[in-house]
């Protein structure tokens, strides 16, 4: 049993709130081990920010949503490496929305782009499942969702990379700027 990022959307927003219920339930029920669990939205104003909008911690650590893994994941997607990567642009949106057709190698940022559209619901669970066939039966049998299962090890060494990148680019884009400020400007260093 392995740890795992699994992602569910539906078709309209109530469902991921009515999956949420039921997950819970999953959890209580000790059905599902879960960790954290969110309902985010993909904002539809341009900005392509995704929001938190409810969020639970299984673990009684009382991790915040944003201070927690999930709230990592999240703060990738809402980054300026997002934009510089172009995953917020419109080939990205625009891009298939079949399961079937996602690249095996293609990374969980791109993903989440691809599968809540902007004005779009999903759910986000940090969970271990010995059976999957619960969690199956709800979001594909009672709420006719998708759910997509990563592993919980390559989402976080990618969440890694990216706040490595992020730190990095800030970083160069500083450098960069206070040298051409310092050669515009040579009279301020005197």
């Amino acid at each position: 049993m392995s740890k795992r990022v699994i992602v569910m959307n539906f078709k309209v927003s109530s469902e991921s709130y009515q999956a949420f219920s039921e997950v819970k339930q999953l959890v209580m029920n000790r059905k599902l081990k879960g960790e954290q669990m969110a309902v985010v939205t993909h904002q539809d104003d341009g900005s392509h920010q995704f929001k938190i909008e409810d969020f639970m911690d299984f673990t009684g650590s009382d991790n915040a949503s944003k201070g927690g893994f999930i709230g990592m994941l999240v703060g990738v997607l809402i980054s300026p490496l997002a934009i510089l990567l172009g995953w917020v642009g419109g080939s990205m949106i625009g891009a298939t929305r079949d399961a079937k057709e996602i690249n095996e190698a293609q990374d969980i940022f791109k993903f989440l782009l691809n599968k809540i559209a902007p004005g779009q619901t999903g759910l986000i669970v940090i969970a271990e499942e010995e059976d999957n066939r619960p969690l199956n039966k709800i979001v594909f049998e009672q709420l006719h969702g998708e759910i997509t299962r990563f592993d919980f090890e390559e989402v976080q060494a990618e969440i890694q990379k990216a706040q490595q990148v992020t730190k990095e680019t800030k970083e160069k884009a500083k450098d960069s700027w206070e040298k051409s400020h310092t050669q515009a400007n040579p009279t301020e260093k005197e």
